[in-house]
């Protein structure tokens, strides 16, 4: 491809008037950039002249390998080990309950809207068991859990599960997530207990 003139948008002198290209600028800009145009029969070989000895095939498996190994080793570790995903058509307010320290304790609260997911816990998981209590949006319980745990109204961080009304606490009914003691899991809430 052979380009006489300009080599480039920047060397290419355009007269602005107002914020405006003039009218022969808009012309000549519009013949620079057909330019460049690529119609559907010379793409092909374009892109087969773009890679070195024509040996596309050869090489991209290699490439792709080893794209994924380095993405393997230089991942961020802040992603998320334990994600909670809304797949009802509702907003769902979400509590989590774990042991911490050898205490048990409760968080909450994160909102988790209508299919989307929320990152929960950042760490890798090192319970076997995590326990999540949901809520629509007028505090109604969405799943029907059995382990009591305390949560809040408002935004909280509570060390033991005892005793929840003594303390000002309330008490909910968390169900057990069963992680099979991996690093990462996702739940998924579709609204009925599993």
């Amino acid at each position: 491809m052979e380009l006489r003139g300009p080599r480039s948008l920047s060397q290419l002198r355009l007269r602005r008037k107002r914020g405006w290209l003039t009218l022969p600028d808009r012309a000549r800009l519009a013949a620079f950039l057909e330019r460049f145009t690529v119609s559907r029969r010379t793409a092909p070989s374009l892109c087969l002249d773009a890679i070195p000895d024509g040996k596309p095939l050869r090489i991209f498996p290699g490439i792709a390998l080893g794209a994924a190994l380095l993405s393997l080793f230089f991942t961020d570790r802040a992603h998320a080990e334990f994600t909670v995903c809304n797949q009802t058509l509702d907003v769902v307010n979400l509590a989590v309950g774990q042991k911490v320290d050898d205490a048990d304790q409760t968080d909450g609260w994160w909102t988790i809207g209508a299919n989307q997911c929320v990152n929960v816990i950042r760490e890798e998981l090192t319970n076997r068991y995590i326990y999540i209590y949901a809520t629509d949006v007028f505090g109604h319980a969405i799943l029907n859990g059995s382990i009591d745990m305390c949560i809040d109204r408002r935004r909280f961080s509570i060390r033991g599960i005892d005793e929840c009304w003594q303390r000002g606490h309330i008490a909910a009914r968390f169900i057990e997530v069963d992680t099979l003691e991996q690093v990462r899991w996702t739940y998924f809430l579709t609204g009925n207990s599993p």
